[in-house]
């Protein structure tokens, strides 16, 4: 039994800590760091755990995009683990004829998570990828599924090419790697097996896919706010709207104003409509498209956008700005639209290293969707569109703009936050949330998850590609708000045209660590009532 505190929904330790969703997961993270690996190796741990006991929410064949901050190196990175649309362009040209399909294994990805693993681990790691498998492969041992047996013969199979493999810790990580994908001279047989199940259920996805798959490591998307520095993963995710976000809202007075009032929730709210309209209206994979992103967070920008936050009205149009040619308003852009799974992991360690990452892939098993590798598979080309000309039209091997968008922060460069939330649209909303919780009115993470949360519908639907994009708005002017929140301030956001709905359970499903940076205590915490966990380490014996 790791030297653990219990595993609960918040902790407190001096030595690390892991917060993530299912129980057994937020276990294997924590004995790993018990075992002397750091939070690179823990948090490769965890996110493979997490495919076993989050299963639905994500999956091996699903997607991780993950951020780091390096204690050694005193930098942050940014870890695309993001499969592409295939490669073939008759692929992509029967997608541009025919839609992307919902429910059905032409909507998946190349798997990311495997590399993604990997990588972390091989360039951020100690451990060798037994080492920090051993957890997942106990859970698969133990049962509970039909696939369980056939993605333990798959991880096996790789520990195999790793301890067969000669060289360094890191060049043997990368044929346990090279075993999944079939690359580099690599054993085939994994990939010859998703390969015939690929082709046997009607996908476009082939062993030249896999083998092409590597996971990019790049400079995040980062912005000062209040003296502190955010980090984001790029364009390729919805992450940078968040960043925009804050820009405008450095023009309020948020403290102020007091949190949950009326005035509060207003302009945090009316901010993320206009970086979502931004979002919407701009990115998608920055090694496809130009993305305009340095004048998206200049201050130029934020300035003639910051004026269209009405602080008595609610805006109910779609409204991007034009960054070419720094105009508030977008003139073609402009639109009066009609009313219309994921999980979470961050790990902290006693080095300073600190890794937010957000495991996903909307799984799908109708009619035997997993194949004989115990490899099921996700939706995530259905955030790509079909839209000619758009940012984030499909194309051979591009990168789909997710949702998933892990965050780090950082003061004076030293971490102190770590934040991974679940649920699609509704992440860096939440994010939002919790940031400001601590920010601006000083709330630990046990305080901040369980606070009352707003958002809003009031975007473009990530997941649906129909390739007319006004179709794919939710609800102009939506506000959905706890129902803890004062009634009189409910009233008050009605009077000013929000379109609300009062909510009595979680709104999205958010995990977070603090670092505090006086005493080097961490804290950390899940929202229980989103089915999050967490826990810390003991005191190390020495």
């Amino acid at each position: 039994m790791p030297n653990t505190q219990e595993i609960g929904w918040k902790a407190v330790s001096k030595t690390g800590v892991v917060a993530a969703g299912g129980a057994k997961a937020v276990a294997a993270g924590i004995e790993i760091l018990e075992a002397g690996g750091n939070a690179a190796d823990a948090a490769a741990g965890t996110i493979l755990a997490l495919n076993v006991t989050d299963h639905g929410a994500c999956s091996i064949g699903g997607e991780v995009p993950l951020l780091i901050f390096n204690a050694e190196k005193q930098e942050v990175k940014s870890l695309s683990g993001q499969g592409r649309a295939p490669l073939s362009q008759a692929a992509i040209d029967w997608y541009m004829e025919n839609g992307i399909p919902n429910g059905d294994i032409k909507m998946a990805p190349v798997p990311s998570v495997v590399d993604l693993c990997t990588t972390t681990l091989k360039l951020y790691g100690t451990k060798t990828f037994a080492d920090i498998v051993a957890p997942t492969l106990a859970l698969l041992d133990a049962g509970g599924a039909d696939w369980h047996s056939d993605l333990a013969v798959t991880l096996r199979r790789m520990v195999e090419s790793e301890q067969k493999a000669s060289g360094s810790r890191e060049e043997k990580i990368q044929a346990a790697s090279d075993r999944f994908y079939g690359r580099n001279g690599a054993d085939t047989d994994i990939a010859d097996a998703l390969e015939g199940f690929y082709i046997d259920k009607g996908g476009f996805l082939r062993k030249a896919d896999l083998a092409a798959h590597v996971t990019l490591v790049e400079d995040p998307v980062t912005v000062d706010y209040r003296g502190y520095t955010v980090y984001k993963c790029g364009t390729w995710t919805q992450g940078p709207y968040l960043c925009q976000a804050l820009r405008l809202l450095e023009g309020f007075d948020l403290k102020a104003m007091g949190q949950f009032s009326a005035d509060y929730v207003h302009v945090v709210t009316e901010a993320l409509k206009l970086a979502m309209a931004d979002r919407d209206a701009y990115y998608g994979d920055p090694e496809f498209v130009d993305v305009p992103l340095s004048k998206l967070l200049s201050d130029a920008y934020t300035e003639i956008r910051r004026p269209l936050i009405d602080m008595e009205n609610a805006s109910h149009e779609a409204r991007p700005g034009d960054v070419d040619n720094m105009q508030p308003l977008k003139a073609d852009g402009v639109f009066r639209p009609g009313v219309g799974g994921t999980t979470t992991c961050a790990v902290a360690d006693r080095w300073g290293n600190v890794v937010a990452a957000t495991p996903s892939a909307n799984v799908y098993h109708a009619g035997g969707m997993v194949g004989p590798t115990g490899v099921s598979y996700g939706n995530r080309l259905r955030s790509l569109n079909t839209t000619p000309g758009h940012p984030n039209c499909i194309q051979p091997g591009k990168r789909p703009r997710i949702t998933l968008t892990p965050t780090l922060v950082l003061k004076d460069g030293t971490p102190i936050l770590a934040i991974s939330v679940a649920g699609g649209d509704l992440q860096d909303q939440a994010t939002m949330n919790l940031l400001l919780d601590f920010v601006e009115f000083d709330m630990l993470p046990e305080d901040a998850v369980t606070a009352p949360r707003f958002a809003t519908a009031h975007h473009e639907d990530s997941f649906d590609p129909n390739p007319n994009r006004i179709e794919t708005f939710g609800q102009a002017g939506s506000l959905t708000i706890n129902d803890s929140v004062d009634e009189r301030v409910r009233e008050e956001l009605g009077s000013r045209g929000h379109q609300l709905r009062t909510h009595g359970g979680a709104i999205a499903a958010p995990s977070m660590i603090h670092i505090n940076k006086d005493d080097g205590m961490f804290y950390a915490a899940g929202d229980p009532a989103a089915g999050r966990h967490a826990a810390g380490l003991a005191e190390m014996k020495v």
